[in-house]
C-alpha cells in the first residue's frame, strides 16, 4: 500500500518548482523587504537615540562653557586684582610724582 501512494513532500516541492514559481518568488520578495523594513527601523531608532545623547553632552557642555565664562569674568573683575595685588603681594599705586612715563618710538 505505501508504495501506491504519492510522496506528499515530493509533490509539494516539485510543484513549488513548476508551477508555482511566480507565488514563490513574489513571498520570498516579501520576506526579504519585510527583513529591510526591520533592519530600517532598527537602524534608524539607533540613529535617533545617538543624536539626542549627542545633544544632551552639547548643551551640557554648553553649560559648562557659559560657567567657566561667568567665572573668567568674575575672577579678572579690575576691583577684584587691586584688591588681591593690595593684601597679598603688598603692592600699592605709586604717587603721581614717582610715575615714570616711557614714550615708545
Amino acid at each position: 500500500m505505501s508504495s501506491s501512494q504519492p510522496n506528499l513532500t515530493k509533490l509539494i516541492a516539485l510543484d513549488l518548482l513548476t508551477v508555482g514559481r511566480l507565488p514563490l518568488l513574489l513571498m520570498m520578495t516579501i520576506f526579504v523587504s519585510a527583513m529591510v523594513i526591520v533592519f530600517t527601523t532598527h537602524h534608524t531608532r539607533q540613529s535617533i537615540t545617538e543624536k539626542n545623547i549627542a545633544l544632551q553632552q552639547r548643551d551640557h557642555l554648553d553649560n559648562e562653557w557659559r560657567n567657566l565664562i561667568l567665572e573668567e569674568t568674575a575672577l579678572s573683575e579690575h576691583s577684584r586684582v587691586q584688591d588681591l595685588a593690595s593684601k597679598e603681594l603688598t603692592m600699592k599705586r605709586p604717587d603721581a610724582d614717582k610715575e615714570v612715563v616711557i614714550e615708545l618710538k
